[in-house]
């Protein structure tokens, strides 16, 4: 039994209450729900454009509508370049720290790299995070030699990262030993800072050619010490 046909059985049963109202669909009811369902699908559509593809549009679109996406996609843009405000690894000095990194935190990711230069790991890791800063633009990026940081800080514990955000110290990383030390690749330390929150996936700017598993770590002379 169907209990929207329109039968004398069922006007029986809707007399005593055991069937409700007849539900009648008019043809302006189909109509009005086609136009939504359309502008609905073509809102989805103009969405998903960029300012160039609404360029295109522009004599086949009207221009009210077509007016308001390109302002959303200009809010949109600037939103973005707002946050990505970064873009280098930076080196601060001990009078810079607070500023730098733990006021600075309350806003934005800050990475910090505890370093000297003697040390080959840490070339290693300062070119990890150059890279990174590049394609990583809203998030801070900074160098401090590691006794300017902490005092008398071992040597054995570098590099080491210190990770901060929301104004305070989130995580930090002693060593590239799980990462295999020298034969550490960029991609470790990414997955790490990724983990973490330090940087979001979806706002990574295209860099260089990702490394080759088979790629040959590389390695530094000891140079001057700091």
């Amino acid at each position: 039994m169907n209990p929207d046909e329109d039968t004398e059985w069922n006007d029986i049963l809707r007399k005593h209450g055991i069937l409700g109202p007849q539900v009648k669909i008019t043809q302006n009811d189909i109509y009005d729900s086609a136009v939504a369902r359309a502008q609905e699908e073509e809102n989805t559509r103009l969405e998903r454009l960029d300012l160039d593809e609404l360029a295109e549009l522009e004599d086949s679109e009207d221009d009210q509508i077509l007016e308001h996406y390109r302002q959303q996609r200009m809010s949109e843009m600037r939103a973005q370049v707002a946050k990505e405000r970064f873009g280098t690894l930076e080196q601060i000095s001990e009078p810079d720290y607070k500023s730098a990194v733990t006021d600075e935190s309350t806003n934005v990711w800050v990475v910090v790299h505890l370093f000297r230069e003697s040390i080959p790991e840490c070339k290693l890791m300062n070119r990890f995070l150059s890279d990174l800063a590049q394609e990583y633009r809203a998030t801070k990026f900074v160098k401090i030699v590691s006794v300017e940081c902490i005092h008398n800080y071992p040597d054995a514990n570098l590099p080491t990262l210190l990770v901060y955000g929301k104004g305070d110290m989130q995580s930090q990383m002693v060593r590239l030993d799980k990462f295999g030390g020298m034969r550490a690749k960029k991609k470790d330390v990414e997955k790490y800072l990724v983990e973490v929150g330090a940087v979001d996936p979806s706002m990574k700017r295209a860099g260089e050619e990702e490394e080759s598993e088979d790629e040959e770590p590389v390695y530094f002379d000891l140079g001057k010490s700091v």
